[in-house]
């Protein structure tokens, strides 16, 4: 089945989330430095067959589409107001607390840099009209260099 590759970007990092919308599922969901964005990406067209790019409207949005335009896929632009603030919620639905954790604030758990991948979620949610799940254990805060 086609994927679909979703961008949160960035002027420093970008969060992207790979997914099969026939399955609602996410396969892979990593923050990268936005220099090394096209690289990933074109390794990831080379090995799954991705039918569309969904990019966030908003900071650096025009460079990143620029840049992927080479690689003939559907590039779609969609709204991403809010998607940083949704996400601090969406995190803790996704990554629910559990034990003492639960009496602590919620908020020593989660820093805004480590965002940016659920909010790519977010973004491909609110295209899709529907709730992903992750296939796998996912680690939403990791970086790739």
């Amino acid at each position: 089945m086609p994927k679909v590759i979703t961008i949160d970007p960035g002027k420093s990092k970008c969060g992207l989330v790979l997914a099969d919308i026939s399955e609602k599922k996410v396969y892979k969901a990593i923050i990268l430095k936005s220099e090394s964005l096209e690289n990933y990406v074109r390794n990831l067209i080379t090995a799954e067959d991705i039918s569309q790019i969904i990019i966030g409207n908003g900071t650096t949005c025009r460079e990143i589409r620029e840049k992927l335009c080479c690689f003939k896929k559907e590039i779609i632009t969609f709204e991403e107001k809010n998607t940083t603030y949704r996400a601090k919620a969406r995190y803790f639905e996704l990554f629910p607390l559990s034990g003492l954790k639960f009496l602590m604030p919620r908020e020593i758990f989660i820093l805004n840099k480590n965002l940016d991948a659920i909010s790519a979620l977010i973004i491909l949610e609110d295209y899709c009209k529907m709730n992903f799940t992750l296939n796998q254990n996912q680690d939403f805060k990791t970086w790739l260099k």
